[in-house]
């Protein structure tokens, strides 16, 4: 995908939010599963420190005593990482008058006990061992029954190192199962943007249809939301299609007005053979020329910015190669397509291919000893013809004065209005070109190159 492409963008947006999303869901699994862990050893804390209580005795001459516990075997392990202990209060405060075999020689460091202990009866507390072991803690006060019997304190107290393992089996599992979800979240929004962008790949194959004039309007079964930027696009293609439609329209009625206005100063002079009527009939002409040349280039200049012409090429030279050889029969001249001539589309107006391959071809038949070879051929974006006669050719050096205005006047066809002047200047008003160059039949090769409409599909013609 290409940079700044809409699918790029929108995917990229999609999967930060999807990394985002089960980045924060992870840490909120991790924490609420660490603040589970932490209430599980917190019950079992209480459930060894409701054991010690029922287990601590006091005599008078013995003092605190602690029966034996059916509970954890850490207890009696050396730092385990599972203690106990008893402080006695009262005017002779004792620290850890009795203590579990874990502790070996260490003694809990308790803060002072509080005024009031919970409605629970147990507070928590939060403590290091010797190691700087950090210690979660319950702890109690305790007044036995006997008379004398001081105040005790009863804590039991857990490595907070016991969470780690069961907190970092369920990371891993965590972190397996968030990636698969990243992942499939990352497939599911792939497939939903491949599948909600096709409307927009369907777009611009209508859209392709109606530049190489397969189709005039944009048609198909489009989504609501592109159904106002498809209804828009076809108004606008009417419109530019009514635009040239009236171009031409106006340019065919300004050539039918001028026709007869100078007709007439035309047809007058005829009579006589002095120099004042030759030069009224060459002013004529050359303005009937130019009122011509200008009206071909703004009907190309129209077709240039219309869209959907296609022209196919083969039917109208066939139809002008019939032409042209009723034209010069009497000379005896052949027009001929060439077998490998291919069928290709012109991006433009069927009149003017009429009108530049017409000139070409009846320029050729004029020179022409025997024959005239029409050739197509796709080059590039382009279509190119070639106009091959077996006359006497022209010099390479005189070749680019045949498209100068108003040289080579006897080798137009009378009545086609056209010369090889205004065939260049159509050419490139369509953006292509028209070139004199020498012909394999020895004669002259007229080369004329067109933009070819798009998708069209070139086979061979005969």
């Amino acid at each position: 995908m290409k940079a700044g492409s809409l699918r790029l963008r929108l995917l990229a947006g999609t999967l930060a939010w999807i990394v985002l999303a089960v980045a924060v869901a992870g840490w909120g699994l991790r924490t609420l599963f660490l603040e589970h862990i932490t209430q599980q050893l917190q019950a079992q804390l209480l459930l060894q420190l409701n054991q010690l209580s029922a287990a601590v005795d006091w005599t008078p001459d013995k003092g605190v005593t602690v029966a034996p516990m059916a509970g954890d075997a850490r207890l009696e392990q050396p730092l385990s990482g599972l203690y106990w202990q008893v402080d006695e209060g009262g005017a002779r405060p004792r620290a850890a008058v009795a203590r579990s075999r874990s502790l070996w020689d260490q003694t809990l460091s308790l803060p002072p006990p509080p005024a009031q202990y919970p409605a629970a009866g147990y507070g928590v507390l939060h403590l290091q061992d010797a190691q700087g072991h950090a210690l979660l803690a319950v702890a109690r006060p305790l007044q036995l029954p006997e008379q004398a019997a001081p105040p005790l304190r009863v804590v039991v107290a857990g490595d907070r190192a016991l969470l780690a393992e069961p907190l970092q089996r369920f990371t891993r599992l965590l972190l397996a199962a968030l990636a698969m979800l990243a992942l499939g979240l990352a497939v599911a929004a792939a497939l939903q943007l491949h599948f909600a962008l096709q409307p927009l790949k369907l777009l611009r194959q209508r859209l392709a249809a109606v530049r190489s004039g397969e189709a005039a309007q944009l048609t198909g079964d489009f989504p609501r939301e592109l159904q106002p930027v498809v209804g828009e696009f076809n108004h606008v293609l009417s419109e530019n299609a009514d635009m040239v439609q009236r171009a031409r329209t106006q340019a065919g009625n300004l050539a039918h007005a001028v026709h007869t206005p100078l007709a007439i100063p035309a047809n007058a002079p005829r009579r006589d053979s002095g120099p004042l009527a030759q030069q009224v009939l060459e002013q004529v002409e050359l303005a009937r020329r130019q009122v011509e040349s200008h009206l071909a280039r703004a009907r190309a200049a129209a077709a240039v910015r219309a869209t959907g012409l296609r022209t196919p090429v083969l039917g109208p030279v066939r139809s002008l190669l019939r032409t042209m050889a009723r034209l010069h029969v009497e000379r005896g001249v052949a027009f001929e397509l060439a077998p490998q001539a291919r069928d290709l589309a012109f991006r433009g107006e069927a009149q003017d291919l009429y009108e530049l391959l017409g000139n070409l071809l009846d320029n050729a038949g004029k020179w022409a000893r025997t024959r005239v070879a029409v050739d197509v051929q796709p080059a590039g974006e382009q279509l190119c013809f070639t106009v091959d006669d077996d006359g006497p050719g022209i010099p390479e050096a005189e070749r680019e004065r045949m498209f100068e205005r108003g040289v080579q006047g006897d080798e137009q066809r009378p009545g086609s209005g056209l010369g090889l002047d205004i065939v260049r200047t159509l050419a490139e008003t369509y953006g292509g070109s028209a070139q004199a160059l020498a012909s394999p039949l020895g004669g002259l090769r007229m080369r004329l190159c067109l933009p070819a409409a798009a998708g069209a599909a070139p086979s061979a013609g005969g």
